[in-house]
């Protein structure tokens, strides 16, 4: 699968550094201790729970995606394991009314991890295009057999 003229390794690289610099601090952030007991049900608990886990899940899934870019860039994964390796999942925004819970720095560090996903997103569907846009197997090989033995 060729790639798109503006993708290349060394984009893929760069985004892959920034995601994991971003998963370490998502870890930091959101490496919380227990919930005391009768506290389950704070509104600031439950924001943190639920954002910290769309942002983990977020982060997890842009590695994943970056991590089969890389393999697929240096040769070590073919493009059927590409294909089969699937699209960038789409992004679970966060909720305004848990942000308003959280503080400003870890609300940064979840818009960050939004915009991260928005551009990655942005190439994923580059490369879903590049791949529909190319014949399928089957429809090559026929194309090849007919080529080659004509209409009979």
């Amino acid at each position: 699968m060729p790639a798109p003229s503006d993708i290349n390794v060394a984009i893929v690289e760069s985004l892959y550094s920034e995601a994991l610099v971003l998963a370490d601090e998502v870890r930091a952030t959101f490496d919380l201790m227990p919930v005391p007991p009768g506290r389950e049900s704070d509104p600031m608990r439950i924001a943190l729970s639920t954002e910290g886990l769309k942002t983990t899940t977020r982060i997890m899934h842009l590695l994943a995606w970056l991590m089969n870019q890389r393999a697929y860039l240096s040769g070590r994964m073919g493009e059927v394991e590409l294909r089969r390796a699937g699209r960038l999942p789409t992004n679970r925004p966060s909720e305004a009314r848990h942000l308003r819970l959280l503080s400003p720095t870890t609300c940064e560090l979840i818009a960050h991890t939004e915009q991260l996903h928005g551009r990655v997103s942005r190439i994923d569907g580059q490369w879903q295009r590049a791949l529909q846009s190319r014949p399928e197997a089957v429809a090559r090989l026929r194309e090849r057999l007919h080529e080659a033995l004509g209409s009979f």
